[in-house]
């Protein structure tokens, strides 16, 4: 594989990345002018870089109602803001544009540097409170060639959160399949936000796929974060 977790964290073991959250972005409700919701983020990524973070993700979270795809403005705004915090700091940064803009995260983080990018949906088919998402591997990695972001490492979810899995894959099969269609490391959340992954089935995935890179999505603790550490080599 050309990005190694290893080369973006310059570690492979115990690593932390930060969920930075824009405020609503233009367009949505409660949006509170680009000026705030670029100091808010600054303050987030000090706090990040004060607790010790590895690197941070960026995401428009509270853009609601999300959309499988997202509008120029989104894009512009989030680039925008990608590049202000680039300035500020040497932390590896990572793209991630809800609900699956693929395109949209891909070019984000070739525009400002990023090192990685998180694609909820990639080998499933996911059904959400925003539709139905399917799995476009083919697509991302089209996508990726063709706008020469090779250099962006794939973080690709199997058995997404806040969604409903109706392909037939088990999560074992979806792992070894993102596996085989380019996926750079895997991601593996609880059900909803706050809620971390069965262990159990964790631990299944982590036999399953041998040594390649697993991060964990969502529920993480100082309560739980030694065990997961066990089978997987990253939090977010």
């Amino acid at each position: 594989k050309s990005m190694t977790i290893k080369s973006i964290f310059k570690k492979e073991q115990n690593i932390v990345v930060g969920a930075l959250h824009f405020a609503p972005l233009p367009g949505y409700t409660g949006h509170p002018g680009m000026k705030v919701v670029l100091q808010n983020a600054l303050k987030d990524l000090r706090a990040f870089e004060e607790g010790g973070v590895n690197g941070v993700i960026i995401e428009n979270n509270y853009d609601i109602p999300h959309t499988e795809k997202v509008s120029k403005e989104t894009v512009a705004a989030m680039t925008h803001l990608g590049e202000k915090l680039k300035e500020k700091t040497r932390l590896p940064i990572g793209v991630s544009v809800l609900w699956n803009d693929y395109e949209a995260s891909l070019h984000i983080a070739k525009a400002l540097g990023g090192k990685f990018a998180r694609i909820p949906v990639f080998v499933d088919t996911a059904k959400t409170a925003y539709g139905t998402m399917e799995g476009k591997w083919k697509e991302v990695t089209a996508y990726q060639e063709k706008i020469k972001a090779k250099n962006v490492a794939l973080f690709t979810d199997i058995h997404v959160k806040h969604a409903e899995i109706i392909s037939r894959m088990n999560i074992i099969e979806s792992a070894q399949m993102a596996i085989q269609k380019g996926a750079d490391a895997l991601i593996v959340t609880g059900k909803w936000t706050g809620n971390a992954p069965d262990i159990e089935e964790l631990k299944k995935v982590r036999q399953a796929v041998k040594t390649f890179p697993i991060f964990i999505g969502s529920g993480v603790s100082e309560k739980n974060i030694k065990k997961l550490f066990q089978y997987a080599n990253g939090v977010i």
